[in-house]
């Protein structure tokens, strides 16, 4: 956990920083590049933290909440748990097109929820954001209507998006994260594509 959170250092001005980004790539290319990373000031400080399933994700946002910042919980656990309370349909295992839709629309209202009731100066850190839905439809070859693709395009995280890469260490399933070690790897790398095909850039923070 120390690992990973070092690499987002807090400078003065309580921005994220890291030792290193990996820019756009060309071709299906996704192993980083280390350059040294450029903080931009035109840009809403909504930092997005993903990657593939069990990767210390909620662990890392949970460090971020005890030292002070705001935190945005993930939508499609709480969105999976919500759905095995009712016996519901919207599952990954189930009916994956209302589960994708209704996990990009609770990523959307957490946004504009953020949106309105943060300070635009204060940063905030999301567990995935509308685009890892976006991703998953990639992933199971779903659908995606325009309007998704608009606001995707006109609803901008910051462009540089934190991505931890898989670790089998410490992977493991639940009754919420049913995928095997393969799917988790092969999520992580559709994050890839899909962040990139939005115009983010990927900040890969070291195990």
């Amino acid at each position: 956990m120390e690992t990973l959170f070092l690499t987002m250092g807090m400078d003065a001005g309580r921005f994220p920083r890291s030792l290193y980004y990996c820019p756009p790539k060309k071709n299906n290319d996704t192993k980083p590049n280390y350059l040294p990373l450029k903080r931009s000031k035109d840009h809403l400080p909504f930092y997005v933290i993903t990657g593939g399933p069990g990767v210390g994700k909620t662990t890392l946002l949970e460090e971020l909440r005890q030292r002070g910042f705001k935190v945005v919980p993930e939508t499609a656990r709480e969105l999976i748990k919500a759905q095995q309370a009712i016996d519901g349909e919207a599952l990954p295992w189930k009916n994956r097109k209302q589960y994708m839709e209704l996990m990009f629309e609770g990523c959307k209202a957490q946004f504009e929820k953020t949106l309105q009731d943060v300070r635009t100066d204060q940063p905030v850190f999301f567990d995935r954001g509308f685009v890892d839905a976006l991703g998953y439809a990639a992933l199971e070859g779903l659908p995606i209507d325009q309007e998704m693709k608009s606001l995707a395009e006109t609803h901008r995280y910051h462009p540089q998006v934190f991505i931890l890469p898989p670790w089998k260490d410490i992977y493991h399933t639940d009754a919420q994260r049913t995928q095997d070690w393969n799917e988790s790897v092969f999520t992580y790398n559709k994050m890839i594509q899909t962040y990139r095909g939005y115009q983010y850039d990927l900040i890969e923070v070291p195990r």
